[in-house]
């Protein structure tokens, strides 16, 4: 749901919303642009020679545009005009701004830090490494100490070793919450060059979170690139789909059954259809797969979990409730994409009938379990 936003100086309103809520998306921002790409609010936890390095060749991604995406977004940073700290900054970089214009007024018990644009899938593994190890000291060290916000652990992950040494150097640290991937890869996620995370993910009890967006090198369609920002908006959920079908079929959740993942930010009301498409091809074929011991769509109600933002808005709403109860309401996790300009508004979004504990359910306990806190 897109909400209007307030005039760019300004901090939020108290919000309507007197529910203890979890974000599950939340945005921190380094500042500036740095040299290379790489924010000097990163130098403090860079070795000297990756800071050279990064001065000298910058960060180069699997895309075919030297600098920058192939799809201008329809905001500043893609974010609300009333997101910028006025003590300078982008949006998403100033922690005290952030509690004031989200955080207090929303009534947020536990957000979820997703940090973008952090390395990841870089064509240098060990650049990338070493960006992912650099956002996970500062995550820490000038974000959880607001002791609401908790930290995703970022990986190198088109290098699933160097991927799971991370992991298991920050799963010692409570204030990690999950291990954060993208929806765009190299390959389909379930390929078992990616393995190696999901096991140092499951043996840290961490959730693995896939957000949208990332360069794998291919376009967001099955047929070229496309022409529009939209293209790419719509996209998310068909890249959620994919990854999701791969890890399915190629027996992640057989391998690793105590895993959890969320597909942060590319809708949920496709579930449904896409699993009756799956169960009714692995009943002609299952022969093909004889590692799967379940139907693909069980897979999806024991291991799987979604974002609400950016969440569906079919007319009538009903329509939105009778998804959410195919995908079980236990499934659903609310979310707002703070501060990005498709921002959903804890007391405005969600606009069909829940009962008292279905409230309760995906605006709060869902992600406390998911995240394992309190």
């Amino acid at each position: 749901m897109n909400v209007e936003v307030l005039p760019r100086a300004g901090a939020q309103a108290s919000s309507s919303a007197k529910l203890a809520i979890a974000d599950c998306d939340i945005h921190p921002r380094t500042r500036g642009s740095g040299i290379g790409g790489v924010s000097e609010s990163l130098y403090p936890y860079l070795e000297k020679r990756w800071i050279e390095h990064f001065q000298t060749f910058g960060v180069t991604y699997r895309q075919p545009w030297e600098k920058g995406s192939a799809y201008p977004k329809n905001q500043p940073l893609a974010s609300r005009r009333d997101a910028w700290p006025p003590g300078g900054g982008g949006p998403g970089s100033d922690l005290a701004f952030m509690a004031a214009q989200h955080l207090d007024p929303n009534n947020v018990a536990l957000g979820i830090l997703n940090p973008l644009g952090a390395g990841q899938g870089a064509t240098s593994p060990l650049a990338s490494a070493a960006l992912a190890r650099a956002t996970n000291e500062w995550q820490i060290a000038e974000w959880t100490v607001d002791k609401r916000l908790k930290a995703s652990v970022v990986v190198p992950y088109e290098d699933a070793e160097l991927s799971a040494a991370e992991i298991r150097r920050c799963a010692p640290n409570k204030d990690f919450a999950q291990v954060l991937l993208l929806s765009r890869t190299a390959e389909p996620l379930g390929q078992k060059r990616y393995w190696p995370i999901y096991q140092a993910a499951a043996e840290a009890d961490l959730a693995v979170g896939v957000h949208a967006f990332g360069n794998g090198g291919w376009p967001n369609t099955a047929g070229g690139w496309g022409s529009y920002y939209i293209e790419e908006m719509v996209g998310h959920a068909q890249a959620q789909q994919a990854l999701l079908v791969s890890m399915i079929l190629e027996g992640v959740f057989e391998e690793y059954p105590s895993l959890r993942v969320v597909l942060v930010e590319g809708g949920m009301a496709w579930a449904a259809a896409l699993a009756w498409r799956l169960d009714a091809q692995w009943k002609k074929l299952k022969a093909e797969l004889p590692w799967l011991k379940r139907a693909p769509s069980e897979y999806m109600k024991t291991n799987v979990w979604f974002t609400t933002q950016p969440i569906e808005e079919p007319e009538p709403r009903s329509q939105l409730a009778e998804a959410f109860d195919w995908i079980g309401w236990d499934r659903i996790l609310f979310a707002t994409d703070y501060p990005h300009w498709d921002f959903d508004d804890p007391a405005q979004a969600l606009p069909i009938k829940m009962t008292e504990e279905q409230k309760r359910a995906v605006f709060r306990e869902n992600a406390f379990k998911v995240y394992r806190q309190g």
